[in-house]
């Protein structure tokens, strides 16, 4: 095992680094999660086959290798499973769109489809030949759903509904451009997460290299990223990095309060080599039904091309709530990984009482069943939780979200008074 070896990294530095990434990178169309489920907990996918004697590394040379991986070319297989702590079965998988398999789109169209990953255990197939070829499967017991993106089209298809769905790409759009469109560019695969959490490394954070590690038969090293803060949900963040071409292999994020992994995404096996030109090719089976993309639009873009209406998205950063700094009715309390968003709900209303009629006897058993009573300077409210991310909604109605424990909101909700 090579020897630890740490660093505490800062911000400049690290997006000096970052910010090199080449811009031909492969982008897997897939979403996996909407405000409630952004950040999913996955069950660790693989076991380890023994710790490879490898060079000492320092973090910041470990994040450098990260930085300059320009694989284009894969094929592999992956596991991903949530444990959100949310009762995400029954009553409440019908908040989440999609969740009940009749999404509002329908038509096999993956912001539906794939919101499937935010709960239970999935295996996944990729392939990926560079910008303009990607597809990802999701493998059920005997049906599969898969997003193929070739060129100028994308195709997804449901063998479950016998459904597909089609939409081209803008003129000229690669993956950078044509997989948000998509997916909104919600991270997936262990590349995914791990491009986001090296991106929001501050002087908040400390980033350290702890030993090496086995994944899908390729030596790694593993990168350990944990937050300096009080506060924060997250435990520690654990990259495992392919030793030879620095492509992250596996993603794990630790809950603050132990237990089973929040997010743990990883590779079951990889093969580097070009895909078959096979692997990106679509035709319609014959009888399915076909929705194209144009039949589902809500309005038009700047350009006056017609654009899809997609659900928001959370900011998309694993720490912090930065880049919903600026948005109208929010203000960012704090940096980092203790960030809380503060929100105010248009008409000043809290959550609705069970007396009150506004919302169905089910939908307030399970409101009431989320959330904890608290009070404050602010007044009173409910903490709504979840093992990584836990929002406060004040009976004056204003709401402070954020991965932080319920202390945290409750002290933001009092400063803000």
């Amino acid at each position: 095992m090579a020897p630890n070896d740490s660093a505490e990294t800062i911000g400049e530095a690290t997006g000096t680094v970052v910010g090199r990434r080449k811009a031909a990178r492969y982008i897997v169309p897939v979403a996996v999660a909407g405000v409630a489920a952004a950040t999913i907990g996955l069950v660790p996918a693989l076991a380890n086959a023994g710790d490879p004697d490898l060079p000492k590394i320092s973090a910041q040379e470990l994040i450098e290798k990260i930085a300059a991986s320009d694989e284009e070319q894969l094929s592999g297989t992956f596991k991903i499973s949530t444990d959100l702590g949310l009762p995400l079965d029954g009553l409440a998988g019908s908040f989440l769109p999609g969740a009940d398999g009749e999404g509002k789109d329908g038509a096999a169209a993956p912001q539906d489809k794939l919101m499937e990953l935010t709960s239970g255990t999935h295996t996944l197939r990729v392939a990926v030949d560079g910008p303009e070829k990607q597809r990802l499967s999701i493998l059920g017991k005997a049906s599969e759903y898969s997003v193929v993106h070739n060129k100028g089209e994308v195709w997804a298809y449901d063998s479950t509904s016998d459904e597909v769905y089609h939409a081209e790409a803008p003129e000229g759009a690669g993956a950078e451009k044509e997989a948000p469109s998509a997916s909104k560019g919600v991270p997936a695969t262990p590349k995914d997460f791990a491009e986001q959490a090296l991106a929001a490394v501050g002087d908040t954070t400390s980033v350290t290299v702890d030993g090496t590690a086995q994944v899908a038969g390729r030596d790694a090293y593993q990168l350990v990223i944990k937050p300096k803060q009080e506060g924060s949900t997250v435990g520690s963040i654990r990259i495992a990095v392919d030793a030879e071409n620095g492509v992250p292999l596996k993603f794990t994020l630790a809950a603050a309060s132990g237990g089973k992994a929040v997010v743990d995404a990883g590779f079951t096996k990889v093969d580097f080599a070009k895909p078959a030109a096979s692997s990106f090719d679509f035709t319609p089976p014959k009888g399915a039904k076909v929705t194209e993309a144009d039949e589902l639009e809500t309005g038009k873009d700047e350009h006056g091309k017609a654009q899809k209406a997609l659900p928001e998205q959370f900011s998309g950063q694993i720490p912090g709530l930065e880049g919903l700094e600026g948005s109208e009715g929010v203000n960012v309390i704090g940096k980092g990984w203790t960030s809380i968003a503060a929100i105010e709900i248009p008409g000043g209303k809290g959550l609705p009482t069970s007396g009150s009629g506004d919302v169905p006897a089910e939908a307030q058993g399970f409101l009431d069943a989320l959330g904890d009573k608290v009070t404050g300077k602010f007044g009173s409210g409910t903490v709504f939780k979840t093992r990584l991310v836990n929002a406060l909604l004040t009976d004056d109605g204003k709401v402070y979200v954020g991965a932080v424990t319920k202390d945290a909101l409750v002290r933001a909700a009092d400063g803000a008074k």
